[in-house]
């Protein structure tokens, strides 16, 4: 399956992402790391959607092999949900969207101004910047997982919750708890 993230930087969607992908044997592909290394290339002067195709490509390789993907970006766009959604139809797996909210206004924005960049060379956005990005409400039914008013493990154990469990190559697909 592909599971897609999505949410505001600073939301917890990075966090929730590689945790999920860890308990689930999952290949990560995070949209932010694909954009730097195009940056450190210097192929590029603006990376533009570059990261987001090369993303699709590299998730759509993997669902092919068997593998479920988790795909962490901020996924802002109906388009780049759109475009998510279709490598998995393209590929016959389900596609599972997920948005990470933080509902807490003081401590949304205090992640924001208090995280560091984990990537080398990554800029991360500012709290006002954050506020004026441009994120498009979501069109179709998706999970919402709130960071304001839950744990990490709460919320990793609630969207494993919401993970269908399906017939793979023979055997149950369950999964891990």
């Amino acid at each position: 399956m592909l599971i897609a993230f999505g949410g505001l930087p600073g939301s917890g969607k990075t966090t929730l992402a590689s945790k999920l992908a860890h308990r689930l044997s999952a290949v990560y592909l995070r949209i932010d790391t694909i954009e730097q290394a195009l940056i450190r290339s210097g192929a590029l002067s603006d990376v533009g959607p570059a990261g987001y195709l090369a993303g699709y490509a590299l998730a759509a390789d993997n669902l092919m092999l068997g593998r479920t993907v988790v795909a962490d970006s901020i996924n802002p766009l109906i388009l780049t949900r759109d475009a998510w959604c279709s490598v998995a139809k393209n590929t016959e797996v389900p596609c599972i969207e997920i948005e990470v909210i933080c509902s807490d206004a003081a401590e949304h924005r205090r992640r924001v101004e208090s995280r560091a960049a984990d990537i080398p060379g990554h800029r991360l956005p500012t709290w006002q910047e954050v506020l004026d990005g441009h994120y498009e409400p979501w069109q179709r039914a998706h999970i919402v997982i709130d960071t304001g008013k839950m744990a990490v493990s709460q919320a990793l154990d609630d969207i494993v919750g919401h993970l269908p469990k399906r017939q793979r190559k023979g055997e149950a697909f369950v999964p891990l708890q």
